[in-house]
């Protein structure tokens, strides 16, 4: 993964798909995840470690936080949790 800059293509959207029941919950999803990581970067960089949970996947500094957050959906690291 790391430096692969492959985008959507690695992981595979069709892999993707197979883990959602939407590509709209998949996009959703995605984005809410980047958003977390995105934010642990930026508490890390302040110096508060415990307030976002950071990649789950390993990644590189030039891996952005939609692509980990692919990744990590990809492989299983993440479970939608649907609001009863």
């Amino acid at each position: 993964m790391a430096g692969s800059n492959q985008g959507i293509i690695d992981p595979p959207i069709d892999n993707l798909l197979d883990r959602v029941s939407s590509k709209y919950e998949l996009v959703i999803f995605a984005s809410k995840r980047a958003r977390q990581i995105n934010d642990y970067y930026s508490d890390l960089h302040e110096g508060n470690l415990f307030d976002n949970v950071g990649p789950l996947v390993d990644s590189s500094v030039e891996d952005k936080p939609l692509t980990i957050a692919l990744h990590e959906i990809n492989e299983d690291k993440l479970r939608i949790r649907h609001a009863e």
